[in-house]
């Protein structure tokens, strides 16, 4: 993001938070920071940050206007008194300096504040930590295994015997937290995504296949250069950043924009791979793809007006119960808590799918209303009726991703080791209702012939 410059009052919070929020009403920030659990000290620091860079600029300002009317003296004198007159607008002309480089510098320095600050959560999601969330519903009934006669298998050990899954060469080739889909594991992701593909078109969403690599700018815009920074890969050589969410590119689309939000929402769909290092993950979900460091994904984003936000934001939860209930996966949709948000989410909810092997419900969707924050950080306005511009509101939401493919599998198994694939998602697999085993003794490469 570019620094401020000298003279524009406000600059150097403009692009980041609301100055005005910041000013007259830092309690509503310090509120929002309890909610989320988070420091209250970081708004008085953002907000005395802010007042000395108000100072500098009241200080660069009085000695600019003080040197332009000394200039009038020094053009008017004649002779010994306009040489003195020269030696001491030169002076003047230094303090005018120093007074701009302490604007730029409380600048950044307010900025930097204002950036450690996280979006105002809304004041309904509920407050505390991850633990703290409130399930809103259920959709769906888990099957009984046991009635059934057979203990469900966890969905690493069916894609071993579908020949759909390996992880041990993925290890191999690239690390830990790698795989391969083979066979019918990669035709069963691309009739998944395909099928949220062409359902968000339904819903009138525009597919976008979107960039991977993106631009300092564009990843601090929306969030992810905060406390998630460790999650992003990093190419310093070329000083770009590997996106974990399509979310990211789609939200750089219209950077440094007014757009024309008369004819209601911008909706894209993305299609993207995306890359998180998982740190901090050690020891949780070391097998299979639950959690890994790269998968595909298609997301909803969405640019709407402030005030249609929450709205918009249901919208996109109903649109992924849509999905899940497409592929048949039992669910509950969660509140998210306050302190589990992340930086730029005012409000989130979660559907969280159904695995039978661990007995519980885990994340398979999210939904957030990002509300202003990240198009205030990238500059996506809209013009208003009276002619000036305002920053709009984002929205983005999981349509499908890999992961879903845990649930599909282990929710769909039956006892002999084979997978039903759901009606939904067959013509995606050419006409295939069943997945069955390998062949004893077949690799994973010959599942797909």
């Amino acid at each position: 993001m570019g620094k401020a410059g000298v003279g524009e009052v406000g600059a150097s919070l403009e692009g980041v938070i609301d100055p005005r929020l910041l000013r007259e009403d830092p309690d509503l920030i310090r509120a929002s920071q309890r909610q989320r659990g988070a420091e209250e000290a970081l708004v008085d620091l953002a907000v005395e940050a802010d007042a000395r860079h108000r100072a500098s600029l009241a200080a660069f300002e009085g000695a600019r206007a003080q040197q332009k009317a000394f200039g009038k003296q020094v053009a008017q004198a004649k002779g010994e008194a306009k040489q003195a007159l020269v030696a001491q607008a030169q002076a003047l002309a230094a303090q005018v300096k120093q007074a701009g480089a302490q604007v730029e510098s409380t600048a950044q320095a307010a900025r930097a504040a204002a950036l450690a600050l996280p979006n105002l959560a809304e004041v309904e999601a509920p407050a505390g930590g991850e633990d703290n969330f409130v399930e809103l519903r259920r959709v769906g009934q888990p099957r009984d295994f046991l009635t059934e006669g057979f203990e469900p298998r966890p969905h690493e050990q069916l894609g071993e015997l579908l020949g759909a899954i390996d992880s041990p060469r993925g290890a191999k080739v690239s690390g830990s937290r790698f795989f391969f889909l083979t066979g019918p594991g990669a035709r069963l992701e691309l009739a998944l995504l395909k099928l949220a593909l062409d359902t968000a078109c339904d819903l009138g969403f525009y597919p976008m296949i979107t960039p991977t690599l993106v631009r300092p700018a564009v990843m601090e815009g929306t969030g992810f250069l905060g406390e998630h920074a460790e999650e992003v890969y990093r190419l310093e050589a070329d000083e770009l950043y590997l996106t974990g969410t399509s979310e990211v590119a789609l939200a750089g689309y219209h950077m440094d924009e007014i757009i024309d939000l008369s004819a209601g929402p911008k909706r894209y769909a993305g299609w993207s791979a995306c890359y998180r290092r998982e740190a901090g993950s050690h020891g949780k979900d070391t097998k299979g793809i639950f959690r890994v460091h790269q998968f595909h994904k298609v997301e909803m984003f969405a640019y709407v007006r402030p005030e249609e936000a929450q709205a918009e934001h249901l919208n996109l939860l109903e649109f992924e119960e849509q999905m899940l209930q497409a592929v048949e996966i039992p669910y509950r949709v969660i509140d998210v808590a306050a302190g589990d948000l992340g930086t730029s989410a005012a409000r989130k909810f979660d559907c969280e799918g159904w695995i039978p092997s661990q007995g519980r419900y885990r994340e398979l969707t999210s939904t957030s209303n990002c509300t202003t924050f990240q198009a205030r950080r990238l500059g996506v306005r809209e013009r208003t009726k009276g002619g000036a511009t305002r920053p709009v509101a984002t929205l983005n939401g999981t349509f499908a991703t890999t992961r879903w493919l845990v649930a599909l599998l282990e929710n769909h198994q039956q006892a002999d080791g084979s997978v039903v694939v759901p009606a939904a998602l067959r013509a995606g697999m050419g006409g295939v209702e069943v997945i069955s085993p390998m062949p004893q003794g077949a690799s994973s490469a010959e599942a797909g012939k």
